[in-house]
């Protein structure tokens, strides 16, 4: 029984390693690594479909670090980017509707809604 064993796993071993170095004797050629094809858009904003259509590059012992930070960094540009401008709309609506309704004074103390 022994001697089984250790046949199969010569003949086991000997097949692993002639499907490595394959036919012609030359070992198996590295992989490319893996790399964000797909980026963020530079010539227009970001938008929800650019963002689920994002798929990071995994290494070997997780996402690649740099690609993530990449992608990060503009998502958060973006954001606060949109925020800005979310502040600015809203200050100019509140002017606007200030200035609609007879400014300011409109909700003012009691003494200068009776003059």
């Amino acid at each position: 029984m022994f001697l089984f064993l250790l046949i199969t796993m010569v003949v086991v071993v000997g097949a692993v390693t002639l499907a490595v170095i394959g036919g012609d004797g030359e070992v198996l050629p590295d992989a490319a690594p893996d790399r964000l094809v797909d980026r963020l858009p530079a010539h227009r904003p970001v938008g929800r479909a650019d963002v689920e259509a994002v798929r990071l590059p995994v290494g070997l012992r997780g996402y690649r670090m740099a690609e993530v930070d990449d992608v990060l960094s503009r998502l958060g540009a973006e954001l606060a980017e949109r925020d800005a401008r979310i502040a600015e709309l809203e200050s100019a609506l509140a002017g606007a509707q200030a200035t609609a309704t007879g400014g300011p004074g409109l909700f003012g103390p009691a003494e200068e809604r009776d003059r």
